[in-house]
């Protein structure tokens, strides 16, 4: 009796606009860019924040995401925070960014900059 392995669901799910915004990220990226990196490096008012930086070298222990427009890869320490979550680009008369709706948080900051876990 053979086996069957099912593919693995994504840590994070992409609406079309966050891919299409990776997408634009790396059109526009300097040389020797290999994808866009999400972390939630310890800051703000509630402890961590969300981070999208340019990669330009691809680490294996980082959870990796292809996108039609180019790889996002999301940093090792970071996914247990992440798992679940849904990540938009918004953009509106005042202001564009990544959004992210995480069912991990436990509570934000006023601002929104920060979450807990």
């Amino acid at each position: 009796m053979a086996t069957t392995t099912r593919a693995r669901p994504a840590a994070l799910n992409l609406t079309p606009a966050a891919e299409q915004r990776i997408a634009d990220l790396m059109a526009a990226a300097p040389e020797g860019v290999v994808g866009v990196k999400l972390s939630t490096p310890r800051r703000g008012c509630s402890g961590l924040a969300y981070s999208v930086d340019y990669v330009t070298a691809a680490d294996p222990m980082d959870e990796k995401i292809a996108t039609p427009g180019g790889d996002l890869y999301v940093d090792a320490g970071s996914i247990l925070y992440l798992i679940g979550s849904r990540m938009d680009w918004v953009e509106d008369d005042f202001a564009a960014g990544f959004v992210f709706q995480n069912p991990n948080a436990k509570g934000a900051c006023g601002c929104g900059e920060s979450f807990t876990v």
